[in-house]
């Protein structure tokens, strides 16, 4: 059974009056990959750095191992922190810069070059010691940075978007040297990203957060597959997000149809948002379709097609591997567990129609661009 190792409870932070924490309570587990997602100004770096030790809560407590941290200054925690940008001493070559902490600690010589050495061999950088810091790449560096972060045995490592400076190729790679890292060493790590596929590959847990508060918690899978409300739906991959009656346990009605599906609980007529995933809908003949729709456009993306399809001026995701012609006319069936039903929130009627889809993929292009406050 796991352990847990941090409490957050009750945690609020204020900036000249602007609530940026409003009640996170979340727990995380020793040896857990636990990662915070949302969009820019979510809260989730600010949660980052309390934990770390860089910030004071206006109110609530962190617990470490049992003990209120609240008033332990950073330097003091069983904590370390890798950030953006990794802050290497550029004077310094590979082996300095990771021995650096251990020499500041007095840590005897034999000591300090076996734990630097087994760390170049974690970190996919044996025989790079002597290195400059200027010569490598910025896969490299990142190593170095996670390294030097790692040596000194903490029990928590803190990662603050470190792969945002990177290119998508070695983005991917580094997901998956990240996840080995963590389960060689077994540490906890807590990890900051606005990227869902990013959090969905890598996390054992993970947190989706928007406006200071925390939207939903669990494994990837979980918050992929049943997301809480329209915002983790929406933002944890795509979604055709509908108006919906739950009128009664397993049948559903949109778009004046009665559909089965697989959720209950709801009240009898309850008024409800209808999730539907654009990979799970099958293409049919019209003739065969629960409902009938038109293409207005067309996209090939590799893999797939992402097709737009306007239902009742209403505009749908579709991605498919089968071609079809803008302006075509097309059906599709939904099977039970394709269709999940959640409790309306504040965040119904904000997402889910694409008759915005161009814009939308503009935003998430400049939202990689900008960078979190």
């Amino acid at each position: 059974m796991s352990k847990e190792l941090i409490r957050l409870q009750d945690l609020i932070m204020e900036f000249d009056g602007e609530r940026i924490l409003d009640g996170i309570n979340l727990y995380i587990n020793d040896h857990e990959f636990l990662t915070l997602l949302g969009p820019s100004g979510c809260g989730k770096t600010t949660t980052l750095r309390i934990i770390g030790g860089f910030l004071t809560p206006t109110a609530g407590t962190v617990t470490f191992d049992g003990k209120c941290i609240n008033d332990v200054p950073s330097y003091q925690r069983q904590i370390n922190t890798v950030f953006q940008r990794y802050a290497l001493f550029p004077h310094l070559n590979v082996f300095d810069n990771i021995a650096f902490g251990l020499r500041v600690a007095k840590r005897p010589k034999d000591e300090i070059n076996e734990r630097v050495n087994r760390m170049l061999e974690i970190v996919s950088l044996k025989g790079y010691g002597h290195r400059r810091i200027s010569s490598l790449s910025g896969g490299q560096q990142q190593r170095v940075a996670i390294a030097r972060a790692l040596v000194n045995e903490p029990k928590v490592l803190l990662l603050d978007e470190p792969l945002g400076a990177l290119d998508l190729r070695l983005r991917k790679d580094m997901q998956n040297e990240l996840k080995r890292i963590q389960q060689t060493t077994g540490i906890t790590f807590v990890y900051v990203t606005h990227d869902q596929e990013e959090a969905l590959s890598m996390s054992d847990t993970v947190v989706v957060m928007d406006k200071g508060r925390i939207q939903q918690i669990g494994k990837p899978e979980d918050i992929y597959n049943e997301p809480k409300n329209a915002f983790v739906a929406d933002f944890i991959g795509e979604s055709n997000i509908l108006d919906g009656i739950m009128l009664e346990d397993f049948k559903v009605k949109f778009f004046g149809r009665v559909f089965d599906c697989v959720d209950k609980g709801f009240e009898p007529n309850e008024p409800v948002d209808v999730v539907i995933r654009p990979e799970d809908i099958d293409i049919v003949e019209p003739k065969q379709g629960h409902l009938v729709g038109r293409v207005t456009s067309i996209t090939f993306k590799g893999l797939n097609y992402d097709i737009i399809v306007e239902f009742k001026g209403f505009k749908w995701l579709i991605q498919t591997t089968d071609y079809c012609a803008e302006g075509s006319t097309i059906g599709i069936r939904l099977n039970p567990e394709d269709i999940h039903i959640m409790k309306k929130s504040e965040y119904s009627g904000m997402f889910g129609d694409y008759s915005s889809y161009s814009a939308e993929y503009d935003e998430l292009a400049e939202d990689v661009a900008d960078e979190e406050e």
